[in-house]
């Protein structure tokens, strides 16, 4: 009879979130725990939570139900950027019983050890170990994988930047990052695992090379990252999440245009498309600079996808400087956009400004950039038809379809052949579907990867 403990994971937020998850679930396998699913009967329960946005916050409660639902006598354990931020509400919920900080949640099974062998365990609230941000000042790499065709890799934590709506910098503390043999010794973990795609991650990854508290010395860039990375055998490709246009330089755009294994896809935060309202956000660049570097890709990689982060509704947008985001990216050779309603944060610059938007108008403008983001995927997958292309096929069954990505991330589908799964072919694009996604056909029957 197996008497070994069950433990199951859920993930809010950013890929950061789970390639920490992946780690830490793997922590719990050199304890002899068994991973299941989050829907299944567990003993322990452990909730990744973000607090980049309100909605983040509300689902943590929700999550919590789902798990009593599964098993009422399990743990519950809260980790994550909320859990750092607000500690005490997250024991004040119903049903948890451990919340772990930034640097605490890393230790995740000693804490529950100790717990489960204390006697009066379930009485009263649930205890909370918790840091003050600034003795986050280690480096703890991580990597996830799931369906084995991507992998996110941790290269970077924490945030210097002091942008007025964000609380990443007082949930996951200063800059640092990993060292760069560290990161090589995990993308070579990784491709050993038959993993073809490393997604790149961190909270500032264009920041890289910074070490750890005190130590401001970049010991490398973000761009002998990417030099020494492009040499790691086995791995396919290599894609580059998010980074900021002010460290984007021309010198990692030139690189991965001529890269062994670095995809033409960029996704780089704008935010707004007014000078105005960035100087209010305090960001690091103007419209002027994300002009600049779309222009650069574009010269290089006429087919690369460029994906664009945005915030509507920040105090003081008027409707003149939305109309002015709204122009700016209708003009712009994008590709996709992330739309965010602003939100008030604790603790920010932006929670105690004036002109505040109503959130009615909020929610109009988000909705009318979902829509502009529409139209640019359509545009983009409509501008690459007969185009010859490379698909990594995912695993995953979905009514029928196997779907999975080109380079320069159009999501293509096929009907279901396990045989495909973890494979990469060369296709060539030849209509859009009734569901925006991208028929094709096989160019070369040979797996290439």
């Amino acid at each position: 009879m197996n008497d070994r403990k069950k433990v199951a994971f859920y993930t809010l937020g950013c890929k950061l979130n789970f390639s920490e998850t992946s780690t830490i679930a793997r922590s719990f396998s050199a304890e002899a725990f068994d991973r299941v699913d989050f829907s299944e009967k567990a003993d322990i329960y452990v909730v990744n939570t973000c607090s980049v946005t309100e909605n983040a916050d509300k689902r943590f409660k929700s999550i919590v139900k789902q798990a009593q639902k599964a098993n009422s006598d399990a743990f519950v354990i809260a980790i994550g950027c909320y859990a750092q931020l607000k500690p005490n509400e997250l024991a004040d919920v119903d049903g948890v019983d451990l919340v772990l900080g930034a640097t605490e949640k890393f230790n995740i099974t000693q804490y529950l050890n100790d717990l489960l062998n204390q006697p009066d365990r379930n009485q009263g609230k649930a205890q909370v170990h918790s840091c003050e941000i600034e003795e986050a000042d280690f480096y703890v790499g991580s990597y996830s994988f799931g369906d084995r065709t991507r992998a996110f890799l941790k290269v970077q934590d924490g945030c210097d930047y002091k942008c007025t709506y964000c609380t990443i910098p007082l949930a996951r503390g200063i800059s640092r990052s990993d060292a760069l043999q560290n990161v090589l010794h995990n993308a070579a973990e990784i491709s050993a695992k038959g993993i073809k795609e490393i997604v790149l991650t961190g909270v500032n990854i264009g920041d890289y090379g910074k070490g750890e508290f005190g130590n401001k010395k970049h010991e490398h860039t973000f761009f002998e990252l990417c030099e020494a990375l492009d040499t790691v055998s086995g791995i396919e490709r290599l894609r580059i999440s998010s980074i900021e246009p002010n460290l984007l330089k021309n010198e990692t755009i030139e690189f991965v245009s001529k890269s062994r294994s670095f995809v033409p896809h960029f996704h780089i935060p704008l935010q707004s498309g007014s000078d105005e309202i960035l100087k209010l956000m305090r960001r690091r660049y103007m419209t002027d600079l994300y002009i600049e570097r779309v222009a650069k890709i574009r010269d290089l990689m006429p087919h690369a996808c460029i994906g664009v982060d945005v915030i509507v509704g920040f105090p003081g947008e008027t409707d003149e400087h939305f109309l002015e985001t709204y122009n700016f990216l209708n003009k712009l050779d994008i590709s996709y956009l992330h739309v965010f309603t602003y939100s008030e944060r604790d603790n920010t610059a932006a929670a105690l400004m004036e002109d505040v938007v109503p959130k009615n108008i909020r929610s109009k403008r988000s909705k009318m950039l979902r829509g502009l983001s529409v139209k640019k995927r359509r545009a983009f997958y409509e501008n690459d038809l007969g185009n010859m292309r490379t698909a990594l096929f995912e695993g995953e069954n979905k009514e029928g379809y196997i779907h999975g990505f080109t380079e320069n991330y159009i999501k293509v589908k096929a009907p279901w052949n396990p045989a495909l799964v973890n494979t990469m072919h060369g296709i060539q694009l030849t209509k859009i579907d009734e569901d925006g996604l991208v028929r094709f056909e096989f160019v070369r029957e040979t797996i290439l990867g």
